[in-house]
């Protein structure tokens, strides 16, 4: 009998182990996304910068100091030299590169449009923060920009969170005329347990208390206190348009529902049986995307900035 409490004893240290080892390993695996870059856009026989689309956009290559680092960003010229500049912000995962097939619906419309990679993503130094403070970084990119020219954020999973986020927090020291958001979620922890899922990884006992260990990290506590993209969205009085997928599995539409009834004046469409990663690369999804995002784009009818320099509101 001593020798099984003992050897039962010696399974339930393992198992502890194992459990703080799938926490750790888990938190710094959402933390720790695969860099995509240059190399990893000529792996996939993809464009790997705006020279290289089918139809070429002159653009400079920026640096500019960051939050905690450098950051990365492309800067394109325009097709409207009295459009709006439009500000593009990846999701969790992806990079700069991810804005090029999303470039169709916008480039006619501005004047400038620029791409960035989040921090610890691209070529961007810095530690991902899963959308906690990475609109700090935006907020720098945007003083880099900041002209008086009416500007749009376009963010999409992550990206639209972040955002949102600035737009709550700073949104009166910029030049905002409107925000789009492309497949967004409420709270971190969706996105992570589908994803997670999907890959076939163990989530049931290790994401919680991962998310709740990344919260603390974080600074948000383990409940991510005012992390919530519905209740960002409560106070943002700017026109937001939201697009999202309907079958998308790593977002529920739910969730861009609830962002699109808490928000002021949100406009919602819907792309049926549209998902989270195709909504761009099936020609179906993507026409309706693209008319989407020009219907909004006209519909603001953004003027340039006076002589004064002071931007012209919609």
């Amino acid at each position: 009998m001593p020798a099984m409490i003992g050897l039962i004893q010696l399974l339930g240290i393992g198992f502890g182990l194992y459990l703080v080892s799938l926490i750790l390993y888990t938190a710094w695996g959402l933390t720790h996304p695969k860099r995509q870059t240059y190399a990893s856009a000529v792996y996939r026989n993809l464009p790997g910068d705006p020279s290289e689309l089918d139809i070429p956009i002159p653009f400079e290559e920026r640096v500019v100091q960051g939050a905690k680092g450098e950051l990365h960003l492309w800067v394109l010229e325009g097709k409207n030299p009295d459009g709006p500049r439009i500000v593009m912000t990846h999701g969790w995962g992806s990079s700069r590169l991810g804005g090029l097939k999303r470039l169709g619906p916008i480039v006619e419309h501005a004047s400038q449009i620029t791409l960035w990679d989040l921090p610890g993503h691209g070529d961007s130094a810095g530690k991902v923060h899963l959308g906690t403070s990475e609109h700090h970084d935006l907020a720098h990119i945007l003083g880099d920009l900041e002209d008086g020219t009416p500007t749009i954020l376009f963010g999409w999973s992550m990206g639209a969170g972040i955002s949102l986020a600035l737009a709550k927090a700073q949104g009166d020291e910029y030049s905002l005329a409107g925000i789009i958001c492309e497949s967004p979620y409420i709270h971190a922890q969706t996105p992570a347990s589908n994803v997670i899922r999907l890959r076939g990884v163990p989530y049931r006992l290790n994401l919680n208390p991962a998310i709740m260990l990344l919260g603390v990290f974080f600074g948000l506590g383990p409940s991510w206190r005012g992390f919530a993209r519905d209740e960002l969205a409560k106070s943002i009085k700017l026109p937001i348009l939201i697009i999202h997928g309907d079958a998308d599995p790593v977002c529920p539409i739910e969730d861009a529902q609830r962002i699109a009834s808490a928000a002021p004046d949100a406009k919602l469409v819907v792309i049926h049986e549209g998902g989270h990663n195709n909504l761009w690369t099936d020609e179906m999804y993507a026409q309706q995307m693209s008319d989407a995002i020009e219907s909004f784009l006209t519909d603001l009818a953004i003027t340039p900035p006076s002589q004064t320099g002071s931007p012209a509101r919609p």
